[in-house]
């Protein structure tokens, strides 16, 4: 097992045999294009809760995930206080920190550098530079697949506020259900292990079945101690078995 594990860190220190660059702009911009398009629908969606075109447009600007912002509108929309509402955005934007851990020993950026990568730890650029077996590649895909999402994501959110007004009632035109759309769309393809999609499973039956009896925000963090449940559940299953841990095996 660490001989695998050391293989696998010399592979992506290493800068050869990876895809052409022009391959890994390619498939960066791709997905940049297409999530970014999705701003149209929370500058709409964020204009339809109340939020000013300022507020809107400083959501994308400066917290730039979209789950979190279409949540934190989504409960401002529902009635919730501005309080769950925050603290339900926060919580689904913590998965970023994690990203970040690994990225920041995939990419190696110049401490000088961080910070401002730091903005550009979302979904989308994690799953674009994990996805290149080099270094140099997994760059390319995070710089390409950062600057062309918070460009576009800005602008289309910028002309979504903008449109608001003359789309009239987001709800009936669907464009409030466009983000979990995007966000479900995004995640599908992450859950390969029954572990990933037992915890989905379970965090959807919490959130819907909780969202008519507890105030619009909080379903959203109980939803959260599906991980923890699952994860304690296997544990539980595993130790009456005797199994050995898998790194022992």
């Amino acid at each position: 097992m660490a001989t695998e594990r050391t293989a696998t860190l010399t592979d992506i220190r290493d800068d050869g045999g990876g895809k052409p660059d022009g391959a890994v702009v390619r498939d960066a911009l791709g997905v940049g294009i297409a999530v970014g398009l999705s701003g149209f629908a929370f500058g709409v969606t964020s204009a339809g809760s109340g939020l000013t075109l300022l507020q809107t447009c400083a959501l994308s600007l400066l917290v730039f995930t979209g789950a979190s912002q279409f949540a934190l509108v989504g409960a401002l929309a529902a009635g919730g206080s501005p309080f769950t509402a925050a603290a339900g955005a926060f919580f689904l934007g913590v998965r970023n920190a994690f990203y970040g851990l690994r990225l920041s020993q995939l990419l190696a950026l110049p401490r000088a550098v961080r910070p401002f990568a730091a903005q550009w730890v979302i979904d989308e650029t994690a799953a674009v530079s994990l996805a290149q077996p080099t270094r140099r590649g997994a760059r390319i895909g995070f710089v390409v697949t950062g600057l062309s999402l918070y460009v576009l994501w800005n602008l289309t959110t910028l002309l979504g506020a903008l449109g608001a007004e003359a789309i009239g009632d987001t709800g009936a035109w669907g464009l409030d259900a466009a983000g979990p759309a995007v966000f479900l769309a995004l995640l599908a393809p992450m859950l390969r292990t029954g572990t990933e999609r037992t915890v989905a499973g379970l965090a959807v039956l919490l959130g819907l079945g909780l969202l008519p009896v507890l105030p619009a925000g909080v379903p959203v963090l109980v939803a959260a101690l599906a991980a923890p449940a699952v994860l304690w559940a296997q544990g539980r299953r595993s130790a009456g078995r005797g199994d050995a841990p898998e790194e022992d095996r």
